[in-house]
């Protein structure tokens, strides 16, 4: 397994992989309250994403 990939993806107990969403690190000030919690929600990559990373992971 690459740990720079587990280190990004979290895998659940069906085999789905989940991401965090981009664009929460910094220059939360402005953000309205709304969109910095519906940032900070993990989200499912795409299937062909998903796909391309289970290489990496079972390596």
């Amino acid at each position: 397994m690459r740990k720079s990939v587990l280190k990004r993806v979290k895998i659940t107990g069906t085999g789905k992989l989940l991401h965090r969403k981009p664009g929460q690190n910094h220059f939360n000030a402005k953000a309205s309250r709304r969109s910095q919690l519906r940032r900070s929600k993990m989200t499912a990559f795409t299937p062909i994403l998903a796909k391309k990373i289970h290489g990496y992971i079972n390596q």
